[in-house]
């Protein structure tokens, strides 16, 4: 997807990080921004339109980004990166267990805010109309159509974040192959220098949620101790 297509909403308080950011964004080529001040702004704006990616504070007046961040994704599968003055790991994992795809800690620098979003929206799910026998991967217990967007498990849709999808496509691209998390990170998420072992850490365990029995004990996203992750196709191959 290129910048100029793609629909952003950016959620801050503070009118002089939204003027930075909005000015840095649109320089890098976006052309369609919107804003919010406040959690139940972004909601609204969620109701109402589409977007594509969703840049969100966590210190919001009223209801914080943390709060907000699980209704929004009652409303969308837009990757969600938090804007946070916590730096701890704790703060870090709170996001992504309540729905958040990246985060960027205060003071930082807005083209990297934006170099993480093109980042993103190279690796775009491009959706298709209509059903199709290409680009789906069928692991038994689920199965994930790319050009669909769509994860199914025992024969049950499963709401899945657009970065969860991105990582569990790459895998099934992918089956019986180790990889470390700085390959994870490096080959997903596109940007090496950004890499953090929380980042891939969680999102490989919100994927088990989803496709596994038991998550504590996966038998498809195994971990090979030492090595890394690989996919397979049934039985438990911790080793």
């Amino acid at each position: 997807m290129q910048a100029n297509e793609a629909t952003i909403l950016l959620v801050d308080d503070e009118p002089t990080i939204v003027r930075m950011l909005k000015k840095v964004l649109e320089k890098e080529g976006f052309a369609h921004i919107d804003t919010a001040a406040t959690g139940e702004e972004a909601i609204a704006a969620c109701d109402s339109r589409s977007y594509d990616y969703i840049v969100l504070d966590v210190m919001l007046p009223g209801q914080s980004g943390f709060e907000v961040c699980p209704k929004l994704r009652q409303r969308t599968d837009a990757p969600i990166l938090f804007l946070t003055a916590r730096s701890s790991d704790l703060d870090k994992l709170s996001g992504f267990a309540l729905g958040g795809d990246d985060y960027v800690t205060k003071p930082f620098n807005p083209l990297e805010v934006a170099a993480r979003i093109k980042a993103k929206l190279r690796r775009v799910v491009k959706f298709a109309e209509g059903p199709s026998t290409q680009g789906v991967y069928d692991f038994g217990r689920f199965r994930l159509n790319e050009l669909a967007g769509e994860l199914t498990v025992e024969d049950r849709r499963i709401p899945c974040p657009a970065q969860v999808f991105q990582l569990l496509l790459f895998f099934c691209k992918h089956p019986n192959r180790i990889f470390n998390k700085q390959e994870l990170y490096e080959r997903v998420w596109g940007e090496s220098s950004f890499s953090d072992d929380n980042t891939v850490m969680v999102h490989i365990y919100r994927i088990r949620e989803r496709i596994e029995r038991n998550p504590a004990e996966p038998e498809l996203l195994v971990t090979v101790r030492g090595l890394g992750y690989k996919l397979v196709r049934g039985g438990n191959d911790d080793v």
